[in-house]
């Protein structure tokens, strides 16, 4: 991933016009995930991403884990959770924070069970994709789960 603080600002290239950071919020329930998701197709997609379809299909599987798990754990604390789309020149990163204290950790889930493998999932597209993911406080006491994933540009 492209770090620009290491560059000096006259010689740093130009933004791409798909660069950019969008952040919405929803409310703690179910029809959130859906909505969610479309929203962010509907962003890469209006910004002009370069994004092949396998990585997109990643990106809106970790979009819809994160707000199902914010959904289903955290709207007791958190009647709305945010979420940002950050998107750079070689990476998109996908963000939801809530209000809820608890940090999830991806365990492995037992094959008999029928949940439980939201962040296990997340983890592995991610991984899968040379990407990073993790869970950050936040100075509300709550959590940022991001995960964040190359885009697998052509040459602009």
């Amino acid at each position: 991933m492209e770090v620009r603080g290491s560059v000096p600002p006259d010689q740093a290239p130009a933004p791409r016009p798909y660069e950019g950071v969008w952040r919405f919020t929803a409310p703690a329930l179910d029809s959130s995930v859906p909505q969610v998701r479309r929203g962010v197709r509907a962003l890469v997609a209006d910004q002009g991403v370069p994004i092949d379809e396998d990585l997109l299909y990643g990106l809106l599987v970790i979009v819809s884990e994160l707000v199902t798990n914010a959904v289903k754990h955290a709207a007791v604390l958190s009647p709305e959770i945010t979420v940002e789309v950050a998107i750079g020149a070689d990476w998109i990163r996908i963000a939801v924070e809530d209000n809820h204290p608890y940090r999830p950790r991806a365990l492995e889930a037992d094959h008999g069970q029928t949940g439980g493998r939201g962040l296990l999932l997340v983890k592995t597209i991610t991984a899968e994709a040379g990407g990073q993911c993790d869970i950050a406080q936040t100075e509300t006491g709550g959590k940022v789960i991001w995960a964040a994933l190359p885009l697998r540009t052509t040459a602009l």
